[in-house]
C-alpha cells in the first residue's frame, strides 16, 4: 500500500509541472527593489555645458547611484576642476541629485533636483569669470554653489531636459532663474559601437554676453565593460581673450592672472569610463 501511494505521488509530481514550478518559485528569493551602481572615468578635459572646467587639463571623475523600483533615485558625482575656470581657491566639484523617473514603452519622464558644490572655494576673493567683464563676475560670499530643478522627457534615441536655477547661477549675483536646455541623441549600433550628439542653450540672466549655444558629436566603443569615447565639443560663447571691445565672460584667467583661456573654444575630448 505504501509503495502504491508513493508511486502515485511521484507520478503526480511528474505530470503536474505547474506544482513543481510553484514550489521552485516559492523557494526562490524575490528580486530586490534596490539597485546601487558606481562609475569611474578619465577624461582629457572636463567640459560642463560646453565650457572648460579644468583649464585644459585632464579630469578624473566618478560617482555612485541608488535607484528604487518605484522610480526614485539618488546620486553623487565628482570631478576635479581648476580655480582658473571660475572656482577661486577650489579644485573639486561635488554634485548631489535626486528625483523620479519612469518609462512607458518608448517614452520616459524624469523630474528632480541637483546641487553643485565646490568645497574650499572662497567666493568673493577671486574673479568668477573675466576681468574684462563689465559685470566683474565677483561672487557674493562663501563657497561657490548652484541649485537647479529639472524636468526631462525622452523618446527612443532622443531626450530633452530643462534645468532652472533656483538661486544665483553658480553664485554670480542677480542671476537667479538662469536656465539651460539640453537636447541629446544616442544610438547603439551593436557590437559595442555607439554614437551620440548634443545641442544645448544657456540663458544667463542679467549677465552681459552670458547666453550661448553649445554642441557635441561623439562616438563610443564598449570593450568588455570599458567604454572608450571621443567627442568634438564647441560653443559660440564669448571667450575671446584678445577682444577688449565687449565683455567676454568666458575668458578665464588663472589665479595669478598670468594665463588666460577661451573656455568655450572647440576641443576634442577623449575618455575611458567603467561602470560597476
Amino acid at each position: 500500500m505504501r509503495k502504491t501511494i508513493l508511486s502515485l505521488a511521484l507520478a503526480a509530481a511528474v505530470t503536474m509541472p505547474g506544482l513543481a514550478g510553484a514550489q521552485s518559485a516559492t523557494a526562490a528569493e524575490p528580486k530586490s527593489p534596490h539597485t546601487i551602481t558606481g562609475n569611474l572615468g578619465l577624461f582629457s578635459s572636463y567640459r560642463f555645458r560646453g565650457i572648460d572646467q579644468t583649464f585644459g587639463e585632464p579630469a578624473l571623475q566618478g560617482g555612485v547611484d541608488y535607484s528604487h523600483s518605484s522610480g526614485v533615485y539618488l546620486g553623487n558625482w565628482n570631478s576635479n576642476v581648476n580655480e582658473g575656470a571660475g572656482f577661486p581657491g577650489g579644485n573639486l566639484e561635488m554634485d548631489f541629485y535626486g528625483g523620479w523617473k519612469h518609462s512607458w514603452g518608448d517614452f520616459g519622464l524624469d523630474v528632480g533636483a541637483i546641487y553643485y558644490y565646490y568645497p574650499g572655494t572662497s567666493a568673493g576673493t577671486g574673479i568668477a569669470f573675466s576681468p574684462a567683464n563689465n559685470r566683474t563676475g565677483q561672487v557674493a560670499s562663501g563657497s561657490v554653489s548652484n541649485f537647479e530643478i529639472y524636468v526631462g522627457g525622452s523618446w527612443k534615441w532622443f531626450s530633452l531636459k530643462y534645468f532652472w536655477s533656483v538661486d544665483d547661477y553658480f553664485s554670480t549675483p542677480d542671476t537667479k532663474n538662469s536656465n539651460y536646455t539640453d537636447l541629446s541623441f544616442a544610438y547603439d549600433f551593436g557590437s559595442g559601437w555607439g554614437v551620440n550628439a548634443h545641442l544645448g542653450y544657456l540663458k544667463f540672466k542679467n549677465m552681459t554676453n552670458g547666453d550661448y549655444t553649445d554642441w557635441k558629436l561623439g562616438v563610443t566603443k564598449d570593450v568588455q565593460g570599458w567604454v572608450f569615447g571621443a567627442s568634438y565639443i564647441d560653443t559660440n560663447a564669448d571667450g575671446d581673450c584678445n577682444n577688449t571691445s565687449s565683455p567676454q565672460p568666458y575668458c578665464f584667467a588663472n589665479s595669478s592672472g598670468t594665463k588666460t583661456k577661451d573656455a568655450g573654444r572647440s576641443m576634442f575630448v577623449v575618455s575611458v569610463t567603467k561602470s560597476f
